[in-house]
């Protein structure tokens, strides 16, 4: 595919919603990851740099040139844009509502937007109180966290893999 043929016709109904992510090499990873999926957008919210930044375009090697984007002030707004689109909301956190991905099973059809919060303190609890899920990947080690970009691509894989039945 070449970057002029990434339509929303062809795009995974997903997009990622980034609220508060501190680093642009992650934001770059969200996009290069978002790319090998064909997903359909990129919401950037609150301190969340916005492309053309150094650090985005050195991870996200041309990704972020394709992918559509916006800015938002917060994840709120976000969210209610997406709502109004037609998309479910799922954030991905480790909470006391929170189900585990692998009992997660988005229908085709269905639109969703990935929630995914700041590197250290996670996603805020009003963002989660708006969810229609909260998932969380189960972990064995000892850490119970994983870098942040690093859950998108193993959230996107599940629910591509389950959208595209």
């Amino acid at each position: 595919m070449e970057p002029e043929d990434y339509t929303n016709e062809n795009n995974l109904p997903v997009v990622f919603i980034l609220e508060d992510i501190r680093s642009g090499n992650n934001v770059g990873a969200f996009f290069r990851t978002g790319d090998a999926f064909c997903i359909a957008g990129v919401e950037l919210c609150g301190i969340t740099c916005h492309p053309p930044h150094r650090d985005i375009l050195k991870t996200a090697l041309g990704a972020s040139d394709h992918i559509p984007w916006r800015g938002h002030t917060n994840a709120e707004e976000a969210i209610a844009v997406l709502r109004s689109e037609g998309y479910k909301i799922a954030v991905v956190e480790q909470h006391a509502r929170s189900v585990s991905l692998s009992e997660w099973t988005p229908l085709k059809g269905e639109r969703w937007a990935l929630v995914f919060g700041n590197e250290v303190r996670g996603v805020l609890p009003a963002t989660c109180d708006s969810a229609d899920v909260i998932l969380e990947i189960p972990q064995l080690g000892v850490k119970k966290s994983m870098n942040v970009s690093v859950c998108a691509g193993i959230v996107l894989w599940h629910t591509s893999s389950r959208l595209k039945r």
